[in-house]
């Protein structure tokens, strides 16, 4: 399904600028605003885009970079068993490469959440995906801890 042209510029303005690849918006705020996008794995110019979900709404980059800020990311592997985040990574490449053209035989992403190949780097990445329904303790952790940060 083609992204509509108010969803690319609604996106443009949230991003301060225009996506580089194909992307669909997947969560939605109430007033129907963007907060998570779903990324084709190639950029326009083929070159390979290891963040599947991509969390764009002002208010949830905004208190999820309020709880980084906070030491969140050191927090989150502290408090999360490492097994649970390889294994979130291993399903979000599984599933991302799922979406490779089967023509396609140039570079491919690399990496889980967010390209990560281990731990946790970008907390924004994991809870884009949570919030797209992936099964992601760490955006599930985000989620949890939101509150911490809410109003700083």
């Amino acid at each position: 399904m083609p992204t509509s042209a108010a969803d690319r510029t609604a996106v443009a303005g949230l991003l301060g600028r225009s996506p580089r690849g194909e992307f669909q918006v997947v969560v939605r705020d109430d007033d129907g605003i963007p907060r998570v996008i779903v990324n084709a794995p190639l950029l326009d110019d083929g070159t390979p885009m290891p963040t599947r979900f991509w969390l764009v709404g002002a208010l949830d980059r905004q208190l999820v970079g309020r709880l980084e800020g906070a030491g969140g990311v050191r927090r989150a592997e502290a408090e999360i068993d490492p097994e649970l985040i390889a294994d979130s990574h291993r399903r979000y490449a599984a599933e991302r490469d799922a979406d490779l053209p089967e023509e396609h035989d140039g570079p491919v992403p690399s990496g889980g959440v967010g390209g990560t190949r281990r731990g946790v780097k970008c907390l924004h990445a994991h809870y884009a995906w949570f919030l797209a329904g992936g099964d992601d303790p760490v955006g599930a952790w985000v989620a949890d801890h939101l509150d911490e940060v809410r109003h700083r």
